[in-house]
């Protein structure tokens, strides 16, 4: 018998929402912060580096708190950074005329940033480069950081002015993906929190579900509920209905959802306190019966999700994770989920655990205590036909694993049929 048992759909009632809007934690604002910019620091010591700069938003808002435009920034990362060091006061470089976002954040001083990009600098980004490097090395002598640097991705002409000032550059990813891996009280009480917001969500989604209403209609429930709920963003688009499902990974459009249809969607949700909620789900469409293929291909999908999170032990490498794995049926092996689970924190991130089919080209590691992890299937023939996607985000405990996700499975797909 599987121990892992989730809810199941009966009835529209099961599918309403809280009138209320879920009550935020109680969580401590400085711990929470705390805990981030220690957890980086102790990554940078261990890695050797005497300090980091950031451009990606979400790692800027890790370390220091500060949120601002994350959208727009991703877009142009060469806007607003931050400088993190071993030892000393964090500098926060943000967008022009944003200092007064930065209250609040970890960091001893806001300055404005020298932004770099081709559409602010046009033919002078070069120079403006070129100041913006003397800016980061005066902040590096001040602080004896010594010449190993690790850096994001701005632009080429950035690493390029570091390098020629004879820093050593490496890529500050490995110090942030392994410092937010392992999370503190205080952030699994904002992730369960964000996807009790995403849950109510979704059960407006699956409320609304009917024939004859587009994808990119019903996917719009989703995007007002987070938002309405002190949200951040969507990060992708994923929900497809009938044979738009398999393969997986396309995105909602104007296609016109029909009765007897499956329909399928990833959450991929940046929710309050930038924390991501991320599971799928598979609803049956109309008022009719699943056919027996349907409640199949959902069964299986339940089986890889069942055992995969049965199996999760603190202490276990990735290795040993894909080598005991669901198997996948043949029919079905080709069109795999590309990874059997990843980690999930502010957004999906380190690591990716991979099929044993996959494995030589992945990393190996060992799954530590306060990770947080999304654990993935699709079941989709190679000959064609819908699919069915399933995702449950757990919590990996001192002693096993805890299910976070909530939100029910569909009764009417359940009863497998061959």
């Amino acid at each position: 018998m599987q121990k892992f048992n989730p809810r199941l759909l009966r009835g529209k009632a099961r599918f309403m929402p809280s009138a209320e809007e879920p009550a935020p934690p109680q969580t401590d604002a400085g711990a929470l912060q705390s805990h981030r910019l220690r957890r980086v620091r102790e990554r940078m010591r261990a890695l050797g580096f005497g300090a980091c700069i950031l451009f990606d938003a979400v790692n800027i808002r890790y370390a220091c708190g500060a949120r601002n435009m994350q959208v727009f920034t991703s877009r142009n990362p060469a806007s607003r950074y931050l400088f993190v060091p071993a030892e000393g006061d964090v500098v926060l470089f943000e967008f022009p005329g944003c200092a007064h976002l930065a209250k609040g954040a970890l960091v001893g001083e806001v300055r404005p940033a020298t932004v770099g990009s081709y559409a602010a600098a046009g033919e002078k980004q070069a120079e403006v480069c070129r100041k913006w490097a003397g800016e980061m090395e005066d902040l590096l002598r001040r602080g004896d950081c010594g010449r190993k640097l690790a850096m994001e991705a701005a632009t080429p002409l950035h690493i390029l002015e570091m390098q020629k000032r004879g820093y050593a550059i490496s890529d500050a990813q490995q110090i942030m993906e392994t410092a937010r891996a392992v999370k503190s009280a205080e952030e699994i009480q904002c992730i369960r929190h964000s996807l009790r917001v995403v849950e109510a969500g979704v059960a407006r989604m699956r409320e609304a579900v009917r024939p004859g209403m587009s994808e990119n209609r019903l996917w719009s429930l989703l995007h007002r509920e987070i938002i309405a709920a002190g949200g951040d963003y969507m990060e992708t688009r994923l929900l497809s209905s009938g044979a738009r499902t398999n393969p997986w990974m396309q995105e909602c459009g104007e296609k016109t959802i029909e009765g007897g249809e499956l329909v399928a969607l990833d959450t991929d949700v940046v929710g309050p306190f930038g924390y991501y909620a991320d599971f799928s789900r598979t609803f049956f469409a109309g008022a009719g019966k699943p056919s027996a293929k349907q409640k199949t291909l959902y069964a299986l999908a339940r089986e890889q999700i069942f055992k995969n999170i049965d199996i999760l032990r603190p202490g276990m490498s990735f290795q040993e994770i894909g080598e005991r794995a669901w198997k996948i049926p043949e029919e079905f092996a080709a069109r795999r989920y590309f990874v059997l689970a990843h980690g999930v924190g502010m957004t999906g991130e380190y690591p990716y655990i991979l099929h044993s089919a996959d494995f030589s080209g992945g990393c190996d590691g060992v799954l530590q205590p306060m990770t947080t992890l999304c654990v993935e299937s699709f079941i989709g023939s190679e000959k064609g036909g819908e699919g069915v996607k399933l995702e449950e985000q757990v919590l990996i405990t001192e002693t096993g694993c805890e299910v976070l996700s909530q939100f029910p499975h569909e009764e009417t797909l359940t009863a497998r049929e061959i």
